[in-house]
């Protein structure tokens, strides 16, 4: 038997063993939205407009116990999701899930990213989160996923970092030792990890990580053993990520919260220091970043893109004003002068910007340029250009 298979069936043993992500099920859709998995929000972050058609294809590749799944089927009613993952026990949670809140249009094959060349045709949209780093062979993962991606589509990934997730990574080894010959025996590896963090001292600073950092998730045992049992993991750095990503041969469009990229943040005081920096590549301007804060750099999440993919520059006025606003599809207390953007960012409105946004909500039927709702409203600019870069509107062409 292959290394490869060696590792895939570990991992299989692992996700029948301890099925994750462990959340609970319900019969109402998911709670609250993320923009990632929602074809607006991802394509307008992306490209800068709304996209141009909503049935769409989509596929969760690596889908757990359907978590993502069940968001992806909800927030793009129009759309058919298809999601396959390695693990049946897995597998057959997320069936149950997207079943019980009523999701009928979604796919499922017990399959390893490898052999995502069995389902037919390609895919607008790819959700891949935390699953890549878990493969023997990454490269070959995300060359996969890259043959099924359609022109102007996008990839979304999240791997793992291994700047900030140095205490996992020291856990796991020490799990590992103390186990000997009973490694692969989860439950054990389970117990292990747990005896330990409960032996140490208060202060050892592995377990003030895990209490600060951690320990809300990994209270269930599904969580632990993903994070400190698993018997596959590669963490990325910077480098390291767009070697990765570079082997994919698609357009790296950007890490999906681009102000934690800002170097501002971090150097702003000094501008000279910023001079310096203005020097470097994007690719060192990044790195630079995860070296000088590298306790928040746990993970990377973005998007890949395969061209072609139409991006739109709103930044001159004329092009501003002839788009076509609608509100956001992911803001949270809709409608109210206090809601959440797409960011979860708390924002609070003015009663013109309300009436501004209220208009825009229903500009799907009129289809009304920017230009006409602001004549017929309150809201300058200046004004409309914060609202959007609040992400409380989307903007398309005519």
């Amino acid at each position: 038997m292959s290394d490869d298979r060696t590792i895939a069936n570990a991992v299989e043993k692992l996700y029948d063993t301890y099925p994750f992500p462990p959340d609970a099920m319900s019969d109402e859709a998911p709670p609250g939205y993320n923009w990632r998995w929602h074809w607006t929000g991802a394509y307008s972050f992306c490209t800068g407009q709304k996209p141009p058609h909503q049935n769409i294809r989509i596929l969760d590749a690596g889908c757990g116990t359907g978590v993502g799944t069940e968001y992806l089927a909800h927030l793009n009613a129009q759309a058919q999701v298809v999601a396959v993952d390695l693990s049946s026990g897995a597998l057959n949670i997320a069936k149950k899930r997207c079943k019980g809140s009523g999701v009928d249009h979604v796919q499922f094959h017990h399959l390893s990213l490898y052999d995502l060349e069995q389902i037919s045709g390609e895919f607008d949209l790819i959700n891949c989160v935390g699953v890549l780093h878990h493969l023997p062979d990454p490269v070959k993962g995300i060359q996969a996923l890259a043959k099924k991606l359609a022109p102007s589509g996008l990839l979304h990934i999240f791997v793992y970092a291994e700047l900030g997730r140095w205490e996992i990574t020291l856990m796991q080894e020490a799990i590992a030792l103390l186990q000997g010959e009973k490694r692969g025996d989860y439950s054990d590896g389970v117990k292990v990890g747990r005896d330990i963090f409960s032996s140490l001292p208060e202060n050892n600073p592995l377990v003030q990580r895990e209490k600060t950092r951690w320990s809300i998730e990994n209270h269930k045992d599904e969580s632990f053993a993903d994070m400190y049992v698993h018997p596959q993991e590669v963490d990325y750095n910077i480098n390291t990520l767009f070697e990765l990503i570079d082997a994919s041969e698609l357009e790296f469009i950007g890490f999906s919260n681009p102000q934690f990229w800002q170097l501002e943040r971090l150097l702003g005081k000094s501008p000279d220091l910023m001079a310096r920096a203005s020097q470097l590549g994007e690719r060192d301007r990044y790195r630079l970043i995860e070296l000088l804060d590298p306790k928040n750099i746990t993970h990377y999440e973005f998007f890949l893109g395969r061209s072609p993919l139409i991006k739109v520059d709103w930044s001159e006025e004329e092009t501003f004003l002839s788009g076509i606003p609608e509100l956001h599809p992911c803001i949270h207390g809709w409608p109210s002068r206090t809601l959440f953007n797409a960011d979860y960012e708390l924002i609070d409105l003015s009663e013109q910007d309300l009436t501004f946004l209220q208009i825009c909500a229903t500009n799907s039927r009129s289809h009304k340029t920017l230009e006409e709702i602001l004549a017929e409203s309150e809201v300058n600019v200046k004004e409309a250009r914060k609202l959007f870069a609040q992400r409380l509107f989307v903007l398309g062409k005519m």
